[in-house]
C-alpha cells in the first residue's frame, strides 16, 4: 500500500502526515544541521544532509501544495546547527516557500538550539498544541487519558522486518496507540528506537515508497500459534 489513512489523516511513506481537508503537512525530527553540529564536534560525518532533506520536503510541497507545515518538533538539531552554511540554506528554501506558513512545536532539540532566528518567519508553539481537533506535541504521551487525536515525535521509532534465512530490516515506522500516532523521524541523519506492535499497538513499516501495516495483536497471535 503507498498511503494509510488513521482518523482522517494520510500517513505517506514519505515519513509524513497529510490532511487533506486543511492542507495541513505533518512532520517531525527533521533535525537540520545535525551533520553540521557533529563536523563542529570533531566528527567526520557527510556533508549535504540539510540540502537532501529540504529538497525531500520541497519534493511533498510541490506535489500536495499544503497552505501550513506543521514540525514536530526538533527542527533544527543543535545550537551548532546554526552555523552560516546550514542558515544560509534554511534561509533560501524558506525564500522559496514564503508563501507556505510553518509551525514549529519546540521540542527538546529546539530548546537547546535556541528559537530559530526570527527571518525564518516560523512561528514557535508549545506543547501540546491544539489545531484544528488536533493534539500536537512532540513528546508522546505515556498515559490512555481520553481526548483528541495526537501527533507526535522524538522517539524515531522503527521496526524490524524478518524475511527468509533469518534476513531482518531495520526500518522506519509509524506507531498507532489508542488515540496516538507517533511519526517517524523525517530526517535522514537519525537514529531510532526500536517499536514493536502489541495488543493494542499497530505499526506501518515505510519500505520504500510502500507500507507494510502489523495490525495491533500480531504478536500475541503469533504467540499463540507457537
Amino acid at each position: 500500500m503507498k498511503s494509510f489513512a488513521w482518523n482522517g489523516l494520510t500517513l505517506l511513506p514519505q515519513r509524513a502526515v497529510w490532511r487533506e481537508d486543511t492542507r495541513v503537512l505533518f512532520v517531525a525530527d527533521v533535525h537540520l544541521g545535525k551533520a553540521a553540529a557533529f563536523r563542529a564536534a570533531g566528527l567526520p560525518v557527510p556533508a549535504g544532509t540539510t540540502r537532501e532533506n529540504l529538497a525531500r520536503l520541497d519534493a511533498l510541497i510541490e506535489a500536495l501544495q499544503p497552505r501550513r507545515l506543521v514540525v514536530l518538533g526538533d527542527l533544527f538539531h543543535a545550537r551548532a546547527a546554526y552555523r552560516e552554511a546550514t542558515l544560509r540554506e534554511v534561509a533560501a528554501w524558506r525564500g522559496r516557500r514564503a508563501h507556505l506558513a510553518v509551525t514549529l512545536v519546540a521540542g527538546n532539540h529546539d530548546a537547546s538550539a535556541g528559537a530559530p532566528p526570527a527571518s525564518l518567519g516560523l512561528e514557535l508553539v508549545d506543547e501540546p498544541f491544539a489545531l484544528d481537533g488536533l493534539e500536537l506535541r512532540h513528546l508522546p504521551r505515556d498515559d490512555d487519558a481520553e481526548g483528541p487525536p495526537i501527533l507526535a515525535g522524538h522517539l524515531h521509532p522503527a521496526a524490524r522486518l524478518s524475511g527468509p534465512a533469518h534476513d531482518s530490516l531495520r526500518l522506519p515506522c509509524f506507531v498507532m496507540r489508542g488515540r496516538q500516532l507517533i511519526l517517524p523521524a523525517f530526517g535522514e541523519f537519525t537514529g531510532g528506537s526500536l517499536a514493536a506492535a502489541d495488543a493494542v499497538t499497530a505499526l506501518c513499516l515505510v519500505a520504500g515508497d510502500r507500507f507494510v501495516h502489523v495490525p495491533a495483536g500480531t504478536m500475541r497471535r503469533a504467540l499463540a500459534r507457537r
